[in-house]
């Protein structure tokens, strides 16, 4: 089957009503999918649009996205750098949620096997489910990053074998069989938790952020993202000043500027190889500000994909420098590795009890800050959660 078969081409010319771009604008740049579908040898990024919202809770309309977000994007000028974009169209609903969700996983798992970052521009963020289903044929352990403000983990309110926007995450822990390593959350609001939720995360050594965590500090936000396989971005954990458009929209998240350097270091990560940006409804945007926000953050993942430093996997060994530390509590040391190229650091946790010669320790994304706590004779927060996940 051909990937040409899910989707449904880019109506360009009633999108930008026959406004007249410039050859540096992405509407002139990227190959479009109007009649003819794109080769994909040599693309770096598609652009897949996803116009489903039937799971979409208290946001019905966020269907129409993908193409309001195109609207925008294609008057945006390239970089400085050379684009090897693609705009595959949309996905259309399926008879049913799971014949979209069979469509989007499909469309992920073939474009990540040809090494193509797929942009998702959703519809609701339970297709977050079926981005995440695409790594199972892949057969490899899978870091999940949710920018959210709230946990999509509804145990009380919705069956189990449901899939919403608000229980995606159900699907995605409980699906069998489990290649999710490390799940994060960055920016959740503490009055938006079940602190029953809290606690599951906890308990799981799972890694989540409060909004405050990053208050001025977006930088905080870069370790997290580039620990990454997949990231799904719920427009609605931007503040409804600067994103009114999502029906579940709050006064409170990130600035739009903040929303746009996630979206750049998430571009920045070698790691990642899938993006979803869910919840933009146009029925509530205002003079299609939040469809340029979107579309400025979009331009940012590019940005930051074409200044990737391919400084992961660590090779080779004389492009870092290794650190040694020592612990106050016992004789144990903590190693960490930073980048000559990128100055960006990692820390070795070991696999327990392996029996492994070239699988002996995980690497891990940190932050100086942890160097400077394995220094002070403390061991780091996230090496410990590592290591306990590795026991699992």
């Amino acid at each position: 089957m051909s990937l040409i078969d899910f989707f449904s081409p880019v109506r360009s010319k009633e999108i930008l009503a026959n406004a007249d771009l410039l050859n540096t604008q992405y509407g002139k740049i990227i190959e479009i999918y109007e009649e003819e579908f794109p080769n994909l040898v040599n693309v770096d990024i598609a652009i897949i649009g996803v116009m489903d919202d039937r799971k979409a809770i208290n946001n019905k309309g966020c269907s129409a996205a993908p193409d309001a977000f195109r609207k925008q994007f294609y008057k945006l000028h390239q970089g400085d750098y050379k684009t090897k974009i693609v705009d595959l169209g949309n996905i259309q609903p399926g008879h049913s949620v799971t014949d979209t969700y069979a469509a989007l996983r499909v469309v992920t798992t073939e474009l990540i096997k040809k090494n193509i970052v797929p942009v998702i521009i959703g519809g609701g963020q339970d297709l977050t489910y079926a981005q995440y289903l695409a790594y199972e044929k892949l057969e490899q352990r899978v870091d999940l990053v949710v920018i959210d403000s709230s946990f999509d983990l509804q145990e009380d309110e919705v069956e189990v074998s449901e899939t919403t926007s608000r229980s995606y995450l159900n699907k995605v822990m409980l699906h069998q069989p489990n290649y999710l390593f490390n799940f994060s959350n960055i920016g959740y609001q503490t009055y938006f938790v079940n602190q029953d939720s809290l606690a599951v995360f906890e308990q799981l050594y799972f890694d989540v952020y409060r909004l405050g965590t990053f208050s001025g500090k977006i930088e905080k936000a870069e370790p997290v993202l580039r620990n990454a396989d997949m990231i799904s971005f719920d427009m609605g954990a931007i503040r409804s000043s600067d994103a009114f458009a999502n029906g579940n929209a709050t006064p409170n998240g990130f600035y739009g500027e903040e929303a746009c350097q996630i979206a750049r270091y998430a571009g920045m990560s070698d790691k990642l190889t899938s993006i979803g940006f869910y919840e933009f409804n146009p029925e509530h945007d205002r003079n299609g500000q939040t469809a340029i926000l979107l579309s400025q953050m979009i331009w940012y993942f590019i940005e930051g994909y074409y200044q990737r430093k391919k400084d992961f996997p660590l090779q080779p060994k004389s492009a870092y420098i290794i650190y040694h530390t020592a612990l106050k509590a016992d004789d144990h040391e903590v190693v960490f590795v930073k980048s000559k190229k990128s100055d960006r650091w990692w820390m070795q946790v070991p696999y327990p009890n392996t029996k492994s010669v070239n699988e002996r320790y995980h690497l891990v994304p940190c932050s100086y800050e942890d160097y400077q706590t394995a220094i002070d004779g403390e061991m780091p927060d996230l090496w410990w959660r590592t290591y306990q996940k590795l026991t699992f």
